[in-house]
């Protein structure tokens, strides 16, 4: 199959080199939606269309809106998505990022055209992405139906307002929940059931700030307007609700540094790219397994 539109590596890897595209048996069904998309933009278009209630295969091509179904609003959403990635090409280079962080750092994907389709936490950052582009143009309550769009179908709550940069993996992503003023840097890998919260009512700047290289694991809160410093380890089930410094380790509830706050250890290694999440185990000697 032969793409035109971007000349990246990943989108050769996407659509020619990857399996399933090889079991032609399959590509009909179950991959129609973009079996016809012809350029990277199109059939990001389609991933993200986060209306997919009806046959697959209809979003490779602008639905007819005269129907009195639902497909005047599937086919305002393509065309918004549409508009969005062809008008901002810093999103689709994230696009490349965020699938090369996906299959890279978990071994359960088996190629970029798993991700590319199937990955939810993969699509509701792109979904968010095209939110985020609206509402930074003052298109807020389109952002907002987007954005609650994604959380039907995805089970990730980002609003719009929230900051994410490139090379994003979330893990499994169901219960993910990023605030209004949160931002993510890059390279950041966080895992399912995650909270980046406010503290209560109190309006303004009130969501944690992530810094690059970070690795949040499962069930973790992280609220208020905090820093959580570049290469830092957050460990799963943990509940934040102070600053924490560059490559060192937070775990529990309330989470405490590894190794104490005047002398925490040092990480060596970028959590979120190493995925390691039981390596602070080793230095709690009252640790029970």
């Amino acid at each position: 199959m032969k793409v035109l539109g971007t000349s990246g590596p990943l989108t050769l890897l996407v659509y020619s080199n990857s399996p399933p595209f090889s079991y032609p048996h399959s590509s009909p069904s179950i991959f129609s939606s973009t079996k016809h998309c012809y350029n990277l933009h199109k059939s990001m278009a389609a991933c993200i269309d986060t209306s997919r209630t009806t046959n697959p295969s209809q979003l490779s091509q602008r639905p007819n809106t005269s129907q009195p179904d639902g497909n005047h609003f599937r086919s305002t959403l393509f065309d918004i998505f549409m508009a969005v990635l062809v008008e901002d090409q810093g999103i689709i280079k994230a696009v490349e990022e965020d699938l090369k962080a996906a299959k890279e750092r978990d071994p359960a994907c088996i190629s970029y055209v798993h991700c590319f389709l199937n990955y939810k936490g993969f699509l509701a950052c792109q979904a968010h992405m095209v939110a985020h582009n609206l509402w930074s143009q003052g298109r807020k309550v389109l952002a907002l139906l987007i954005q609650n769009r994604a959380s039907e179908v995805f089970a990730v709550d980002i609003h719009p307002g929230a900051k994410i940069g490139s090379g994003i993996l979330l893990d499994h992503a169901t219960g993910v929940i990023v605030g209004e003023t949160a931002v993510i840097g890059n390279n950041v890998s966080i895992l399912h059931n995650v909270t980046l919260g406010g503290t209560g009512k109190a309006s303004g700047d009130r969501h944690p700030k992530i810094g690059d290289g970070v690795l949040i694991g499962a069930g973790t809160c992280i609220l208020g307007n905090i820093k959580i410093g570049d290469g830092a380890k957050i460990g799963a089930g943990s509940v934040v609700l102070k600053e924490v410094p560059p490559r060192t380790t937070a775990v529990g509830n309330p989470a405490r540094l590894v190794g104490g706050r005047e002398n925490p250890i040092k990480l060596d290694k970028i959590p979120s790219l190493t995925m390691d999440h039981t390596s602070y185990i080793t230095e709690w000697s009252d640790y029970v397994i």
